[in-house]
């Protein structure tokens, strides 16, 4: 029987996993909804650019497309602050679905997130559903990955992970909210208020650690312009020399004084090489290299995808994925 799907969030990432969802066995897809009234009450094969009509209309009503489609899970892509997407999934909890989300801090929430997810965790028990955040990075790259690769270790003594990417082949909101385009002291002021920033190394550093068993003294996360050298442009934006073409950002969990974690990512406009890099060091080493490097929009969409029948397996509650099954692709029976 097809996993029936609710879409909730229709932007860049939500319209691809709708597209993927669309054309793959063993999902129906019951439902989608979105704030934008642009999309409201057209059909949604025509707001994810299908040349055919899926007869879902799209409506802003999350409650009564749930009442009506009746989903196992709903995919929520709508914002990567977990204060933000509370409400809704508030909703959704509230009719007994299961989530899939592409929320950025819901993936391994930290600090001020954590009573967040502790009230997440105690809805979902008593829906009796699940709810994960996942998505490429946080939720692959620079943390399952990872943890993943130590399974065949007797000791770790620590974790680089290298994520560089050529911006120029990611969507305008990524290139965007890597600065691109920007004045030094435009980007310093967009990563002070928050809206120039990659979210999720602090969560996938802890995630880490806590699969590791570590304890950490103090996680950092330091962000760096990365400066044109010479003009760059994609077919979104054109940077001039001097000014920002993206950026270069740190995650660092320390034990004991010295850092046992290190997540380096690189996003810009002209990487002359794009690749995703692993390397334990322990015993024994471990080193691991993706030529190319994951691409973000369609490795997140998905791993969303593909976590969809996962979600429906696992027991109540929130949940990461170090605690998933293992992400596999899934093309229906």
């Amino acid at each position: 029987m097809a996993i029936r799907v609710l879409l909730y969030g229709l932007g860049p990432i939500g319209a691809a996993v709708a597209r993927q969802v669309a054309s793959r066995k063993g999902f129906q897809i019951v439902g989608a909804v979105d704030i934008d009234r642009a999309k409201i009450g057209l059909d949604l094969g025509q707001v994810i650019g299908l040349d055919k009509k899926l007869r879902i209309p799209v409506t802003n009503d999350a409650l009564g497309a749930i009442k009506a489609g009746k989903p196992d899970v709903a995919v929520l892509c709508t914002s990567s602050s977990l204060k933000k997407v509370m409400p809704q999934i508030e909703q959704v909890l509230s009719k007994r679905v299961a989530i899939v989300s592409t929320t950025e801090e819901l993936s391994y929430p930290v600090g001020k997130n954590r009573a967040l997810a502790k009230k997440i965790d105690a809805l979902a028990k008593k829906a009796k559903v699940a709810v994960v955040g996942t998505g490429v990075n946080p939720g692959f790259a620079m943390d399952a990955l990872p943890i993943t690769l130590t399974g065949i270790c007797e000791r770790v003594d620590s974790i680089r992970v290298d994520r560089v990417q050529d911006a120029r082949t990611r969507r305008l909101p990524f290139q965007q909210k890597i600065g691109s385009g920007l004045t030094k002291e435009q980007f310093a002021a967009k990563v002070k208020d928050g809206s120039v920033r990659h979210v999720g190394l602090a969560e996938s550093v802890q995630m880490i650690a806590d699969s590791m068993g570590w304890k950490l003294d103090k996680v950092t996360d330091v962000i760096q312009p990365k400066i044109a050298e010479q003009a760059v442009a994609s077919d979104l934006i054109a940077v001039d020399p001097g000014y920002v073409c993206g950026i270069i950002q740190d995650g660092i969990g320390y034990s004991k004084g010295k850092p046992v974690i290190t997540l380096h990512m690189e996003a810009y406009l002209g990487a002359p090489e794009s690749f995703d890099a692993v390397t334990v060091e322990g015993h024994p080493r471990v080193t691991s290299k993706v030529a190319g490097g994951l691409h973000g929009d369609v490795a997140t969409a998905s791993i969303t995808v593909n976590s969809i029948p996962k979600i429906l397996r696992v027991a109540p509650g929130l949940r990461t994925m170090a605690d998933m099954p293992i992400p596999s692709w899934f093309g229906g029976k």
